[in-house]
């Protein structure tokens, strides 16, 4: 394509320089492999000419990544570099991307060569159809059947049925997002791998499509089977937070009021048997009735857990100064009243 895709060219009043499409790149320990993307990238992104910039996310590298990715900058004034004290993780570092972004368009890619730069175009122009997140999906992948595919699909299957957003591929980096859905959202722990989830919890409109895949050729794979579990505890809180978030009493209340009710059921028991076998059973002998003082307190004590939760929700929507809903756009009647944030 020669022109800047139609999926870019929706700004009105921004500078003529501004930039409309920013890549982030997260790196850690990937000296052999940044010229090369570096060039790829050129190559890729020249039909947006200076409208777009590259940022390098150094992730606390212990080679010489940060030293040749400031090189790079010093002779492409699009390319910006970030350097994080120390290995935050990959999340924090495309967080930290995204977060100086300035692009109305945010597409991450992985810094070892296996996602192509030449996939951007079309992951953009798929945006221009009217999503809000296109998710790259590695179709035919190129990496390692037990340590890397089988567990990936099983992820895969299990994210989609829990959120509901079903995409093939989650862990593929390659994805575009429009700016204004992508910076609402905050990242922690493994969760970059969840963002079309989130995004879509947001009201966001989310696709995928096909994109190529290489094998590694220089550096050393970050991932493993290691990683499974991580992904497991990440996906329990955004299914809470998903389901939960902003009333989590409806969790905790329930969960709470159905441990009570067995506490009851467990205490008339015990009186039932105590009379139906009168001089034969007592209470203080008769398990049920620990059952029952057990699962009664624990209901109570969720309960409780519920009220807290719901104060500190709340407390946190207001110091924050969040609406607990989102505005995709307003048509007519002009501004009013205060925006979402």
């Amino acid at each position: 394509m020669s022109e800047i895709p139609s999926a870019l060219a929706t700004r009105t009043g921004d500078a003529p320089d501004a930039p409309l499409l920013s890549v982030v790149v997260p790196i850690y320990d990937e000296e052999e492999n940044l010229r090369p993307l570096h060039q790829a990238l050129t190559e890729a992104l020249r039909s947006f000419g200076s409208r777009c910039e590259i940022i390098f996310v150094d992730d606390g590298s212990r080679d010489r990544s940060f030293a040749l990715a400031a090189e790079i900058a010093r002779d492409d004034p699009r390319v910006r570099v970030l350097r994080l004290r120390r290995n935050s993780g990959q999340t924090a570092a495309m967080a930290a991307g995204i977060a100086e972004a300035a692009g109305e368009i945010i597409v991450p890619i992985d810094a070892d060569l296996q996602n192509d730069p030449v996939d951007i175009e079309r992951l953009v122009a798929k945006l221009g159809e009217g999503y809000d997140v296109v998710s790259g999906w590695r179709k035919e992948r190129q990496d390692g059947g037990l340590t890397r595919r089988i567990p990936s699909r099983v992820a895969n299957w299990l994210i989609s049925r829990m959120t509901g957003v079903a995409l093939h591929d989650y862990g593929c980096s390659l994805k575009a997002y429009r700016a204004d859905v992508v910076k609402r959202l905050r990242l922690y722990g493994e969760m970059h791998r969840f963002i079309p989830a989130y995004a879509a919890l947001e009201g966001a409109a989310v696709t995928e499509i096909p994109v190529r895949h290489h094998p590694r050729r220089a550096g050393r794979s970050k991932y493993g089977l290691s990683r499974t579990l991580k992904v497991i505890l990440d996906l329990l809180v955004l299914k809470f937070l998903g389901t939960f978030g902003t009333r989590p009493i409806h969790f905790f209340g329930t969960t709470g009021a159905a441990l009570c009710l067995a506490g009851i059921l467990a205490a008339l028991e015990t009186l039932w048997e105590r009379f139906l076998y009168s001089g034969h059973t007592w209470v203080h002998n008769n398990p049920f009735i620990l059952l029952a003082v057990f699962l009664f307190l624990a209901g109570v004590q969720l309960i409780m857990m519920g009220l807290l939760a719901e104060i500190g929700i709340r407390t946190f929507h207001e110091a924050a100064g969040r609406a607990p809903y989102s505005i995709r756009e307003r048509v007519g009647g002009g501004k009013r009243g205060s925006l979402d944030r």
